[in-house]
């Protein structure tokens, strides 16, 4: 059996964590160290389970063999380094460890293509405004400052993720970018995790979302929604390692001094979806 990991949701009630049994008897994805998950002081037991089983695992996992993936990063202002930087490190090293295959490229898109100016001061020219933005594989939504509260009312914003991240191969969420994927719709029914001061903050506002606690991410069908901080670092590593094998995550951390695998007495918890198989 699997072991319980706290979650807030439908079923849950907000004015405290419950827990809740997880899928039984469902085997793990054998992912490099990180295929299970559990809550602080209990064992590494836990999946997704849920709508991932309608998503088509091996159509998300074929790479194409003509051009690259293409890793949209949404950049508002105030956006957050840290969320902002540790997956974009990560998706664009691939391209020195992919030998041959099509690697990740990595975009900015703005809301209106001009300049955005990032939490601590950055200025950063994106590479595409919502308008002309290309086709995404991969969208990614870094945490901003306004994630919890204005950017949710920003109504060109929150169609961009949705139009885009109903598109995507995959979605990816850091910290707070997690209130902005269910402000469009995107986490109803879905396991996701947050940043660990606001999930009593986010499951009063989305209670159709399925939010789990104490955990570095959570990864259900083609979507993985990080804490974020520092372990924005490691949702990105594991998408790498699930699109192209051990030995290229290997590869980009060595190159950034990430371990990987991490260290299985010291990785944190994780949450991952059982449907979803590394190419072989």
């Amino acid at each position: 059996m699997w072991e319980t990991l706290p979650v807030l949701g439908p079923m849950s009630d907000t004015a405290g964590f419950s827990r809740v049994v997880l899928a039984a008897l469902l085997a793990c994805v054998p992912m490099a160290g990180c295929a299970v998950a559990a809550p602080p002081g209990g064992p590494a037991a836990a999946t997704a389970a849920g709508p991932a089983a309608s998503d088509d695992a091996a159509a998300l996992l074929a790479l194409p063999t003509d051009r690259p993936l293409v890793a949209g990063f949404v950049v508002v202002d105030g956006v957050y380094n840290t969320e902002l930087m540790a997956p974009w490190d990560v998706f664009q090293h691939t391209r020195y460890h992919t030998a041959g295959r099509p690697a990740i490229e990595v975009i900015a898109i703005s809301p209106d293509g001009g300049s955005v100016t990032t939490a601590e001061g950055l200025r950063l020219l994106p590479d595409h405004g919502f308008a002309d933005a290309p086709p995404i594989d991969i969208l990614v939504v870094p945490s901003a400052v306004g994630s919890r509260d204005s950017d949710l009312d920003n109504e060109a914003l929150i169609g961009f993720v949705r139009e885009r991240g109903g598109q995507a191969r995959f979605v990816v969420s850091l910290c707070w970018g997690a209130f902005v994927l269910a402000r469009a719709g995107l986490l109803d029914d879905r396991a996701c995790t947050t940043f660990p001061t606001d999930y009593q903050r986010f499951a009063e506002m989305f209670p159709g979302a399925r939010l789990h606690v104490n955990v570095s991410f959570v990864h259900e069908g083609r979507f993985l929604t990080s804490e974020g901080g520092a372990r924005s670092y490691l949702a990105a590593m594991y998408l790498v390692d699930l699109l192209y094998g051990e030995q290229v995550a290997r590869g980009i951390g060595g190159g950034l001094l990430i371990p990987w695998p991490p260290d299985p007495e010291r990785r944190p918890a994780v949450v991952t979806d059982p449907l979803m198989r590394r190419p072989r």
